[in-house]
């Protein structure tokens, strides 16, 4: 496991997700109303949709295809359709850098 940067502080605001590439593997960054960062597949486990493309309820992404809901915080679903968790990811910020562990 190494730690990559994915993102700046300034990219992701509060309340909002983005979605980073990382070695070809979409992962959304969640910055929540609280000011936490989170790191999950960006990927609905249910229907193939981009859910940095959907909204950031608290800490429950929400897709825009279906409306499957996820906890960014560990990745539980919280709303059919989805039955699958999300894969997450340590996240760390060093100075303005947000830094996720990937696997190597």
């Amino acid at each position: 496991m190494a730690w990559r940067q994915v993102a700046t502080r300034d990219q992701v605001p509060a309340g909002t997700g983005l979605k980073v590439e990382v070695d070809g593997h979409p992962v959304a960054i969640w910055h929540t109303a609280d000011g936490e960062l989170y790191a999950t597949d960006d990927t609905c486990t249910h229907a193939q949709a981009s859910l940095s493309e959907g909204g950031l309820d608290g800490h429950v992404c929400i897709c825009p295809r279906h409306g499957a809901r996820f906890d960014v915080r560990t990745g539980a679903v919280r709303a059919l359709p989805a039955v699958v968790p999300l894969r997450t990811y340590p996240v760390r910020v060093e100075g303005d850098a947000i830094l996720i562990q990937w696997p190597e």
